[in-house]
């Protein structure tokens, strides 16, 4: 994964805060960060993509001590720039591959992240790696969507899943591949901003693999922070991973 192609360049970085200001609502915020904090357990987390501090500073506020590994300079600047910000070790770097100093009891990976990393060989590589990064015990938490290909018609490539009067989201799928374009046009500043972005869309269950791959094993799965039920009408997902004591990744 590299950003040269700008996916996540100053260009997005400038206006992330903005074209995401729903992500940011405390409705949304608060309730990931007190999960997350509960299962940190006064030990250290590990944001994989840490963006612009959405969730690494109020989890920091809450006195878990909180590193990141974020590709994008571009992002990781704002969220230096946030007040708290300064005193939150960003690694530069492709989460599936890159290494923070230190182990840690949580490493967290939201919104669908997992997903930019668009193979399954550099999915299995993030599991390892995060694997690499745990102590003994300690836990990988994805929040991630379920693919919706039981809501498209057959033959259909397009699904369109948000419209309004400032955002229109479309994703196109590539079934044969496991491939996902996230389509999102954007009123911004009173112009039109258009964004494409490849993902690979991936299941539970082939989570639950690349997590067994690197040592680790399912320790609970809800279709959100709350704790909701995980049921076959669910839409998202939030899972948690238990690196096993004794086992190497």
């Amino acid at each position: 994964m590299t950003d040269e192609d700008g996916y996540f360049g100053e260009r997005v970085a400038e206006i992330y805060d903005e074209t995401a200001a729903e992500t940011f609502d405390p409705s949304v915020v608060e309730p990931a960060v007190a999960y997350l904090a509960e299962l940190a357990a006064g030990g250290r987390a590990l944001e994989l993509g840490s963006g612009t501090g959405r969730i690494a500073l109020p989890l920091a506020a809450r006195g878990v001590e909180v590193h990141g590994i974020e590709l994008s300079r571009a992002m990781t600047a704002r969220l230096h720039a946030k007040p708290g910000g300064e005193g939150i070790p960003i690694t530069i770097g492709d989460f599936s591959t890159a290494r923070a100093d230190g182990t840690f009891r949580l490493a967290y990976l939201l919104r669908n992240t997992i997903m930019n990393l668009t193979t399954q060989a550099a999915q299995v590589a993030c599991f390892r790696n995060v694997a690499e990064h745990l102590e003994p015990g300690g836990l990988f938490v994805i929040e991630v969507l379920v693919p919706g290909l039981q809501r498209l018609p057959p033959g259909e490539t397009f699904q369109v899943f948000d419209v309004s009067d400032s955002h229109w989201g479309i994703d196109e799928y590539d079934v044969a591949s496991q491939g996902l374009i996230s389509h999102h046009l954007r009123i911004v500043r009173g112009q039109l901003d258009r964004q494409s972005i490849p993902f690979r869309y991936v299941w539970p269950a082939e989570l639950d693999l690349m997590a067994q791959l690197a040592g680790l094993e399912l320790r609970e799965r809800w279709a959100g922070w709350k704790r909701e039920p995980f049921t076959s009408e669910t839409r998202e997902h939030v899972s948690v991973w238990a690196k096993v004591e004794g086992r190497k990744s």
